[in-house]
């Protein structure tokens, strides 16, 4: 069993709390785009724009992944978008997991901020199909690490 650790380091222990999704069947371009957006947000309002995003009303910018993406009208200052659906609800129950979290040390969960929110590739499952003519297709399923850290404001 693996030992795992968090990127983000020197929190005070007294007004953070953290809580990480390892293993995540979401993919990491994805779960990437949707920390970014969600990066300093306050915790209220992030949950609400990732249900909105769920419900399919707000896109999430692609600043990074964003080559023969979608141009949205809805979003400002930037124009690639999609709407990651799947890890969209993964984050959220990792952000409602860190809530938790935070209540149990005693924190208010109306004044918690997101400081930390960031995803790095986890293992891939190989699978294999068979094909005809003695060939073979790779059916890989990628997994994704998603860390969030909370702090009161």
């Amino acid at each position: 069993m693996p030992s795992w650790k968090y990127s983000i380091t020197g929190l005070d222990p007294d007004k953070t709390a953290i809580a990480s999704g390892r293993d995540l069947r979401i993919s990491p371009k994805h779960a990437m785009e949707v920390c970014r957006a969600i990066r300093g947000m306050m915790l209220d309002e992030a949950k609400e724009y990732l249900q909105k995003v769920i419900d399919g009303k707000v896109p999430v910018p692609y600043r990074r992944h964003k080559k023969k993406v979608g141009h949205r009208h809805e979003l400002q200052g930037w124009y690639a978008g999609r709407y990651p659906k799947k890890a969209s609800k993964e984050i959220l129950k990792l952000l409602e997991g860190a809530e938790a979290n935070a209540e149990f040390k005693g924190l208010n969960p109306e004044r918690l901020r997101i400081l930390h929110a960031s995803s790095q590739k986890g293992r891939k499952i190989k699978n294999y199909i068979p094909r005809a003519f003695g060939r073979a297709t790779p059916y890989f399923r990628e997994l994704t690490h998603v860390e969030i850290a909370l702090e009161e404001v």
